[in-house]
């Protein structure tokens, strides 16, 4: 077998084209990961990462080997205090001015049904998107929560109900100090017309049907309930709320975004 050091480095050969490549890497890369949780300290999850990097306009094309080697030197399973150093990693061994990684992965939160308090499993999809350049690092958490929504119009207009549906929210934050993903989807759930829950028994179904029928949104009113929320959070520096309606009555769906970089007060 030919030895290693005499095998030719393709990817290291010279690009003529003179064109840059923004990021490069590896993406749906399944790995266990450790995430803090409110209730039991931490919660063991899978993560979908991606990995990547800039690629210089001189460079063929980039290492994707090294991108697992980064992820695996940092251990069998990933904790968010490590991307830092999984950043700066993959900065040095490939090279590169900055470095990008993804973490999504599925979290899960006991509720209880609203009367009969029956005990059940919410999953949430979460996402950590962090970036470094230099020695500075950018850290973006988003949530996905579902909820319902009431009409607030086919309330008013008609003689008996109004037409829900569920929606999905998309919160990102970037943050001055660290904050629960609990609390963020409880900001959430808070501004719909109500939560969802997993198991609902008879006396549950009514009082969440009674609820959304009391507080109804629009997706407008919706993604401001979330906002004014925001605004009044003071670890919360930037956010993004995205939300999606998919109508009952109609064949498309309704949508509204708000993105907001908060600014320090005069004086503070």
């Amino acid at each position: 077998m030919e030895p290693l050091h005499n095998l030719h480095d393709t990817q290291n050969q010279k690009d003529r084209r003179g064109i840059a490549i923004d990021r490069v890497g590896v993406r749906a890369l399944r790995y266990p990961m450790q995430v803090r949780d409110k209730a039991r300290r931490l919660q063991h999850t899978v993560a979908s990462v991606t990995l990547t990097v800039d690629l210089p306009s001189r460079f063929k094309g980039t290492h994707m080997s090294r991108f697992v080697e980064v992820l695996n030197a940092a251990g069998p399973e990933i904790h968010v205090d490590s991307v830092p150093q999984i950043l700066h990693a993959l900065r040095e061994k490939l090279n590169s001015t900055s470095a990008h990684v993804t973490f999504e992965f599925p979290y899960f939160i006991e509720k209880k049904a609203p009367v009969t308090k029956a005990p059940g499993i919410m999953d949430y999809t979460v996402r950590f998107d962090a970036t470094a350049k230099g020695r500075s690092v950018d850290f973006v958490c988003t949530v996905i929560v579902p909820v319902t929504t009431l009409c607030p119009c086919s309330k008013a207009i008609s003689d008996r109900g109004a037409h829900n549906q569920r929606g999905a929210v998309t919160y990102s934050v970037r943050f001055k100090k660290p904050v629960w993903i609990e609390d963020l989807i409880g900001l959430i759930e808070r501004s719909a017309s109500s939560e969802l829950y997993s198991l609902l028994k008879r006396p549950d179904e009514k009082a969440v049907t009674e609820r959304a029928y009391d507080n109804p949104v629009f997706v407008e009113d919706l993604v401001r309930n979330i906002a004014a929320a925001s605004n009044a959070q003071p670890d919360i520096s930037w956010y993004r709320v995205e939300a999606e309606n998919f109508e009952s009555i109609h064949n498309h769906n309704a949508y509204a975004v708000i993105e907001k970089k908060k600014t320090k007060a005069r004086g503070k």
